[in-house]
């Protein structure tokens, strides 16, 4: 039988670390792509996947990735775009131009540019899978003039590859986390830089999501099951989009015990 390869990048920590073992216990063969690569290889030393320096700010890097990734392993079934950096929420006059670059270079255009070297490959043998890890800061305004856009613009890059390339059976997804609890919310929380009742109290589940929550779904938009889903974008937010106007309302509501 044909291994099934799959690629993760951001894969050290937090959502990309989940999705790659989650790959790896569905039988994949996982590259471990982060710059990160201490990270990089502890995860990959766990679940028997392969560790590979990669910055997806560097375009030539990108390219020479994809290369010893199909070169070592074979070729690439799944790929899970989730590397990224964060931005602190301030005003505009405040964001210097060179953190609204960076992120837009890693969000976006790093993104980007793996989805067309892996999907390139892809294309030439008519099969494979993308995902790529937007937010739902992407789908609603929040405090982030670099991020947010950015996002949206992962949103916009996914539907429109998937329809360059589905005619050749290349599908391409997106995953949008709300609030999640990965190793660096935990740190800001347990600093006391976020609050956690602020982070829950907007959505349906009144809860933080777990990065294996969004592994999973990863996974599925990969998987045969999923065989004819394309140029989606599917949140993962413990119900924050749908119940982030109950706020004006007094928020989240318990249902009456005898309600149908």
């Amino acid at each position: 039988m044909e291994r099934k390869i799959a690629a993760v990048t951001g894969a050290a920590s937090g959502i990309g670390e989940a999705c790659a073992r989650e790959f790896a216990r569905q039988g994949y063969t996982v590259a471990v792509l982060d710059r990160n690569m201490d990270g990089a290889k502890r995860v990959a030393a766990e679940i028997g996947g392969h560790a590979y320096e990669l910055d997806v700010g560097d375009e030539n890097a990108i390219e020479a990735c994809a290369g010893w990734v199909e070169d070592k392993l074979g070729p690439v079934e799944a790929i899970v775009n989730s590397a990224g950096i964060i931005q602190v929420p301030v005003r505009p006059a405040e964001l210097p131009m060179s953190v609204f670059d960076d992120v837009v270079r890693i969000n976006q255009r790093g993104l980007y540019l793996c989805c067309t070297a892996f999907g390139h490959r892809m294309v030439t043998r008519r099969r494979g899978a993308i995902v790529n890890i937007a937010s739902i800061s992407g789908m609603i305004s929040m405090p982030l003039h670099a991020y947010c856009p950015a996002k949206a613009a992962v949103i916009s890059i996914t539907e429109c590859l998937a329809a360059e390339w589905g005619p050749v059976g290349v599908r391409v997804n997106a995953v949008s986390p709300g609030y999640t609890l990965t190793p660096a919310v935990q740190g800001a929380i347990d600093r006391g830089q976020r609050d956690p009742t602020q982070l829950t109290k907007a959505s349906a589940m009144q809860r933080l999501v777990d990065p294996s929550e969004i592994a999973t779904v990863c996974a599925f938009l990969c998987s045969p099951g999923a065989s004819a889903v394309t140029g989606i974008n599917v949140p993962v937010d413990a119900g924050l989009l749908c119940g982030v106007t109950w706020t004006q309302y007094g928020g989240m509501r318990m249902p009456l015990t005898n309600e149908a």
